[in-house]
């Protein structure tokens, strides 16, 4: 009988889905679901989008394959676009764009890291950056984030944790799943001691675009002389422009990289959607005022999230910032994903265990608050001050 790879086979199996079918559980007894699982935007895609979407599908142009690193006019406008915010020189050339942020992880992972080499990530970790690695037959090693410390990374463990073998550091800014925003001279000696050490940094930057007001980018790394040989940037426009199902990410690198990738890319994909390329690529100036808009809604359901567990004594949030809340449960000696399957089915509040993320977080849930408006993100206190597993 043939078998499976079995370094495919030996993983879970994708965690939203076992999610989802929690809440399919839940009664109503409560009020409607709170949704706060897999990180969506919670307002839909501009008009103007979705008609430049429709323009671009409709058209025979898009309709043959495309260049694999993705389409000039997106690569130069989305290159401008950082140039302009990092305050740096980034050319078309710098730039590849992928189906998706996760692809562009895979992508990287690929061109740097083989079979038996290791990335060395924090704990906790974006799980599919984790599961990637795994069926690559890459290995990972583990730097922990201080919840004292806001799960901030800590150099002196990351330096620690750099062996002979690992090939690269994946950070991800603002973090996933615990929100913290990692401050640009953190990030500054992080890329220092990538680059002493000769190992990549892979810089995650899918919620970029909701930093703090007045914060466009968090770094000054594109900037610094020789970052091409250290920083490999990652990016996707799903939440920016609310148009996840259409897979569109990008990769900021120097050009040995993007010529790397573009050897995969051939192999996984050939090329990326083209008709929501050129779509983007008029949108990312047409539509900057109304991204900018988004940003400051999301400021507000972070302090409606804030405003919220500050009535729950026993309720902690842990880190905090762009789409997510790290929050610390009161249950001891219940697993995260315990409690987050029983907040599903009891009190309609969907979230995800603190395990999927990495050993050691069976105390905390993840919120992905951006899903919900300030009124629903009210609804908080009364669903959980009530709430118990007994």
């Amino acid at each position: 009988m043939p078998t499976f790879n079995p370094l495919v086979e030996t993983l879970a199996a994708p965690p939203i889905p076992s999610v989802f079918a929690w809440g399919r559980s839940y009664d109503g007894r409560s009020g409607p679901m709170i949704d706060l699982s897999q990180a969506v935007p919670g307002y839909p895609a501009h008009p103007d989008m979705l008609a430049l979407l429709a323009e671009c599908a409709g058209s025979t142009t898009y309709t043959g394959y495309g260049p694999i690193e993705g389409e000039t006019v997106l690569r130069e406008a989305y290159a401008a676009h950082v140039s302009e915010i990092c305050g740096a020189a980034i050319g078309a050339g710098n730039i590849h764009v992928t189906a998706g942020c996760n692809q562009a992880f895979i992508c990287a992972a690929m061109a740097i890291a083989g079979a038996g080499d290791s990335v060395l990530m924090t704990n906790p970790y974006y799980f599919n950056q984790e599961t990637t690695l795994a069926m690559l037959g890459v290995k990972t090693r583990f730097a922990a984030c201080d919840p004292d410390n806001g799960f901030l990374p800590d150099v002196a463990s990351i330096a620690d944790a750099i062996t002979p073998d690992v090939r690269a550091l994946a950070l991800v800014s603002p973090n996933n799943p615990t929100g913290a925003i990692y401050p640009a001279d953190l990030l500054g000696t992080i890329f220092d001691l990538c680059r002493d050490r000769g190992i990549w940094l892979i810089l995650d930057e899918t919620y970029r675009d909701f930093l703090p007001e007045g914060m466009s980018c968090a770094h000054d790394l594109f900037g610094r002389a020789g970052w091409e040989e250290t920083l490999i940037g990652l990016y996707s426009f799903s939440k920016s422009f609310c148009i996840p199902g259409h897979r569109l990410g990008a990769i900021t690198a120097g050009s040995a990289v993007v010529e790397q990738v573009a050897k995969i890319m051939d192999n996984l994909q050939i090329c990326p959607p083209r008709s929501a390329q050129a779509a983007v690529a008029r949108a990312l100036p047409l539509l900057a005022d109304w991204r900018a808009e988004n940003r400051r809604e999301i400021a507000r359901r972070a302090l409606a999230m804030k405003a919220a567990m500050a009535e729950l004594s026993l309720w902690q949030i842990g880190a905090i910032g762009a789409y997510f809340a790290f929050v610390r449960h009161p249950f001891e000696t219940a697993s995260s994903s315990q409690v987050a399957e029983q907040l599903a089915k009891r009190a309609g509040v969907l979230c995800l265990p603190g395990v999927y993320f990495g050993a050691g977080q069976e105390r905390y849930l993840r919120f992905a608050f951006a899903n919900a408006d300030a009124a629903t993100i009210g609804l908080l206190p009364a669903r959980l001050s009530g709430f118990d597993l007994a």
